[in-house]
């Protein structure tokens, strides 16, 4: 059942494995590498666009093209307020506010990776729209019902309390709102292969199978607006991807800088763990 007592708004606390998934994630100097390699690579930084971010901004399988997809489903409207769940450097919620004139609060455990996402905004002119805070998905720093949409990509694999980051973002979704996801699952395939995008090793990788998911959500009462198992496609998408860097390397934007020293590897194995069915993809929007 959905509880809907009043609850102060979280403070965005960090546990210990929290700090593990930041150490993962931080690199101390990102926002200036990617004007460096920008300005290497011939744009201007005064004067980007959202093509230019795109290798950095769209981290995750299928890239924007998934965005532009789940977006379709959600039915965001104008001066709608948006919710960006683990936002990254913050593209998802650029697009969003570009696309579908909506302001965009993204929040993410990582503090650098927020520093990074206002510095990409108000280069992109977009700090009006956009927003973003350092927080932690189990325990949102935002009062219950704040929000018309709440939106994640790729965020629950590093969280083991599953029932926290599902509940938080039911907390402070508005009745008749609605919760848009992509995200990675544990497959029917067995193990996953390390290191992957989320993950060096095991150690901060928290999968959960897709029924468990299902119950989780039915749970808070949540009813599906669109359920799309996305798998095949992503197996398809990495293939092509892994590919690519094996013709031609990696490129200088994109993975080489957000993954460290074992992004080959951890396309490759992304790849294989798609295609074994370790792991799943599932895209969905529900209705509270």
């Amino acid at each position: 059942m959905i509880n809907d007592t009043a609850k102060p708004a979280g403070k965005g606390r960090m546990t210990t494995g929290d700090s593990h998934v930041i150490e993962h994630y931080a690199m101390g100097d990102l926002g200036e590498t990617i004007l460096r390699t920008l300005r290497d690579m011939g744009k201007d930084t005064n004067a980007l666009t959202p093509e230019d971010l795109a290798p950095v901004d769209a981290m995750h399988i299928r890239g924007r093209e998934a965005t532009v997809a789940l977006a379709k489903h959600v039915g965001l409207e104008p001066g709608m307020r948006v919710l960006d769940v683990g936002c990254g450097l913050g593209g998802t919620s650029r697009h969003l506010a570009v696309e579908y004139d909506c302001h965009v609060t993204g929040v993410d455990l990582t503090e650098e990776y927020c520093q990074v996402a206002s510095l990409l905004s108000d280069r992109l002119h977009l700090a009006d729209r956009t927003e973003f805070r350092q927080g932690s998905g189990t325990d949102l720093p935002f009062e219950d019902h704040s929000f018309d949409v709440i939106w994640t990509e790729h965020v629950q694999m590093n969280i083991a309390a599953k029932s926290d980051f599902y509940g938080e973002m039911v907390r402070v979704l508005n009745p008749g709102g609605r919760l848009a996801f992509h995200d990675v699952f544990r497959g029917a395939g067995g193990d996953v292969v390390y290191p992957v995008p989320w993950a060096e090793d095991a150690s901060i990788s928290h999968l959960m199978a897709v029924e468990e998911l299902e119950q989780q959500l039915r749970s808070l009462e949540l009813k599906k607006v669109y359920w799309e198992d996305c798998t095949r496609v992503s197996a398809e998408w990495f293939g092509r991807a892994v590919q690519r860097v094996q013709k031609h390397g990696l490129p200088p934007m994109g993975v080489r800088l957000l993954m460290g020293p074992t992004a080959r590897q951890k396309l490759i194995n992304m790849s294989h763990n798609l295609q074994a069915g370790h792991v799943t993809v599932i895209e969905a929007v529900l209705s509270r």
